[in-house]
């Protein structure tokens, strides 16, 4: 009888695989509470690298906005310039870009701007002269007359309020004076600051623009060189995916806006609204935040006109509830459709989770961003579903809340198998 040579050689593969598991899940750990108790120096770090990078990041936003119509112009170059003379058509398409750009801010600047100062200035004179006639109307009402407590209350609050603001610049005001031209001085140099990184961020938009298909086919070269094709084909799908809902969600929205502020003034000058151009400009920026943005605007531009004629608010009231409802059912629908997929639910979550976190711009830029996380989970969990061979539970979900993009996901997968067997 043969006995099986038994090989008592330890296999050391295992044990080297788990040390390395435990060694990576350790120093995860490590670094994870790192972060967690040096949160401070970690946010420092990143604001400092945010504030280096500023200009990259105010040229990638510009160069980004104005991509649609640098390919426009690209294309429609080419019809006239021969395909050999591309370095041509792609210096020519890039700088009718920007000019095409600046021009269109020096318009909005000097339309916008002489208005909004008017408005301001018309709105204090306002302001000022109806809380006159309001003293004017108290100090002849008989009931104020008649009563002799209620104006020496009255008398008595004016000069309280008379002496609180002489001791107030007195004592606080004056002394601060040099915190104040700090302050002011401080503000100088942060707008000195923008301006040069907003003309760096010009500069770079124009390389970015100029180079936009070089660094594509770059980083589709590092993407293949580092992952398998199978995942490399999958992060492309997704960052088109990216770019199309990113692209067309916030294009649409500042199509939408402006057309939105255009109706506000043409309604506001209609029913002779009071600061007309001001109250427009809040409506039409405000908009560009979904879901809250309308009731965003309203309140500031409803104050504005009650300050100056408490009538005219009521109805102004009531006219942005109109035009928002034109814009939710009519307007919004036409431009921008059903770009993000995501119900109001997710929306509403979305403007709040990156709203507190990046404030206005992250109320804006949220919603397209959660669809991109959105889709990726629910490819990952179709996959899921597939690989489990659950696709009843996918086709349950689809039959009870029709969801055509979970529908089409799963035809292909439903075919697997059948093609298997």
């Amino acid at each position: 009888m043969e006995f099986a040579m038994i090989d008592k050689k330890p296999h050391i593969k295992p044990y080297l695989y788990g040390m390395l598991a435990g060694f990576g899940a350790i120093s995860l750990s490590i670094i994870f509470f790192f972060l967690i108790y040096r949160f401070d120096g970690f946010g420092d770090a990143i604001s400092t690298l945010t504030g280096i990078l500023m200009p990259f990041i105010y040229g990638a936003v510009i160069a980004y906005l104005l991509k649609p119509v640098c390919n426009t112009i690209e294309a429609f170059l080419r019809r006239f310039i021969p395909e050999k003379m591309k370095g041509l058509i792609n210096a020519l398409s890039v700088t009718f870009t920007i000019l095409f750009g600046l021009l269109l801010v020096y318009a909005l600047f000097m339309m916008i701007v002489p208005q909004l100062i008017t408005s301001v200035t018309t709105l204090y004179y306002t302001a000022q002269r109806n809380f006159a006639k309001f003293v004017q109307w108290a100090n002849h009402v008989e009931f104020f007359e008649q009563n002799t407590q209620i104006m020496d209350l009255l008398n008595s609050a004016y000069d309280t309020v008379s002496t609180s603001i002489d001791t107030l610049v007195k004592t606080k005001l004056l002394p601060s004076m040099q915190n104040i031209l700090s302050g002011a001085a401080l503000g100088v140099l942060n707008v000195v600051v923008v301006l040069k990184n907003l003309i760096i961020g010009i500069i770079v938009a124009v390389y970015m623009l100029a180079s936009r298909k070089r660094f594509v086919q770059q980083g589709k070269m590092v993407l293949y060189s580092v992952v398998k094709p199978r995942w490399a084909n999958l992060i492309t799908e997704e960052v088109k995916y990216a770019d199309k809902m990113f692209g067309g969600f916030i294009n649409g929205k500042i199509m939408d806006s402006a057309i939105i502020g255009v109706l506000c003034y043409i309604g506001c000058l209609i029913f002779k609204f009071p600061s007309a151009l001001l109250v427009s400009v809040i409506i039409g920026v405000t908009n560009v935040i979904p879901f809250f943005g309308p009731f965003i605007g309203a309140i500031p531009a409803t104050l504005l006109i009650l300050i100056q004629n408490p009538i005219k608010a009521l109805w102004f009231v009531l006219f942005v509830l109109v035009l928002q409802q034109v814009d939710g059912n009519i307007i919004g629908p036409k431009i921008l459709g059903n770009t993000t997929g995501l119900s109001s639910f997710w929306v509403l979550f979305a403007i709040l989770l990156f709203g507190g976190l990046w404030g206005f711009a992250g109320m804006i830029v949220g919603v397209p961003l959660f669809a991109v996380i959105y889709d990726v989970i629910k490819k990952l969990v179709i996959y899921g579903l597939q690989r489990h061979q659950e696709l009843t539970l996918l086709n349950s979900y689809h039959d009870q809340f029709g969801d055509p993009a979970d529908d089409a996901a799963a035809q292909p997968a439903a075919s697997q198998p059948a093609e298997n067997q």
